[in-house]
């Protein structure tokens, strides 16, 4: 078996991908043809230009454009069902994707609408592509108190049945004029029952990232590759062995990284800190699950034991019941020894 070939065939799981980022290209092209008002292109040749980012502003004034092509509950379904067949092709078995209900209220879908959606669209993609789907609530930060509350108003009061998290993306730097609010917003999650999966050290340094361990409870941090500019924090993640999201694509297309070979992972995992490996928003970054482990053998060399490892640190971190677990990490470990 190549190598290729084994990546094609690891059992894996998807920790950190975003609803709209998911969308494909065919379906961002027939969306924007079917609303020609918006601002996003109707031609694969521009719109491909389209999602190229000068930094993360400019990425998020992107990514807000894709969703404001999502106008009917069928959107959100059909997102949802074209991420488990673009995963079930990868040998993806388990998604936990990030959705954003402020975005999707500021298009005016109602709550209900949505979550029925979602409720729909998770049976659709185990039955019909093989991939279960968890879904994780987070809040863009850069709108602070009232998408925080539209946030937890949601994930409370209309949750899919499959939610599993409650999280924070967006711009970092304009998180600190609502760090009570956040801390609220996600004191009241975790007591419901949800887990924290904050983004945190994107774009900004290991201070977000103390602030999302100490402040926002954070179960698994979504990036988190500032950590190794302290190190207190690496001794501290490296103790704990906290589990960190890391897409390596997406830290180069949005800026935060110059180039893939100056990309932290390799120091995080010589370090010992539990790194799980992922897109985030694969089609907007031209990548897949796949090509982040392909990449991360051709460019980082790693070999099968540490590919087997990464997408085993992947079901460790996961939201699944035990019995899930050890049964994909007994298929991983069986891949791996032959």
């Amino acid at each position: 078996m190549t190598l290729d070939a084994f990546i094609q065939a690891l059992p894996k799981v998807e920790l950190h991908v975003h609803l709209i980022g998911s969308a494909s290209v065919p379906t961002v092209l027939e969306l924007s043809r079917r609303h020609p008002d918006s601002a996003v292109p109707t031609s694969e040749e521009e719109l491909r230009a389209f999602y190229t980012f000068r930094d993360f502003p400019h990425f998020a004034q992107v990514y807000g454009a894709v969703n404001a092509l999502v106008r009917e509950p069928e959107d959100v379904a059909a997102l949802v069902l074209g991420l488990a067949r673009d995963l079930s092709t990868q040998g993806g078995r388990y998604a936990e994707l990030q959705v954003t209900p402020y975005a999707h209220h500021i298009m005016g879908l109602p709550k209900r609408e949505v979550t029925q959606a979602l409720d729909i669209a998770a049976k659709q993609s185990l039955a019909e592509h093989g991939v279960e789907m968890a879904y994780i609530f987070d809040i863009p930060s850069e709108f602070g108190r009232e998408a925080a509350e539209i946030t937890l108003d949601h994930a409370l009061g209309e949750p899919p049945a499959a939610l599993v998290g409650f999280g924070i993306g967006g711009i970092e730097q304009r998180r600190a004029p609502f760090r009570d609010v956040f801390r609220d917003a996600f004191a009241a999650a975790r007591a419901a029952g949800l887990h924290s999966v904050p983004h945190g050290g994107e774009m900004t340094g290991p201070e977000t990232i103390w602030e999302v361990i100490e402040g926002l409870g954070a179960e698994r941090i979504g990036h988190g590759i500032a950590c190794l500019d302290d190190p207190r924090l690496v001794a501290y993640l490296r103790e704990t062995q906290l589990p960190l999201d890391v897409c390596p694509t997406s830290n180069v297309r949005t800026g935060q990284v110059a180039r893939i070979e100056d990309h932290p992972l390799p120091r995080m995992l010589a370090e010992g800190l539990f790194v799980t490996l992922n897109s985030d928003d694969p089609p907007m970054f031209a990548t897949t699950l796949s090509e982040e482990y392909r990449l991360a053998a051709r460019v980082f060399g790693l070999g099968v034991e540490d590919l087997a490892r990464l997408a085993g640190n992947g079901v460790r971190a996961s939201f699944l019941p035990a019995e899930r677990k050890r049964a994909l990490l007994d298929e991983i470990g069986a891949l791996a020894a032959a």
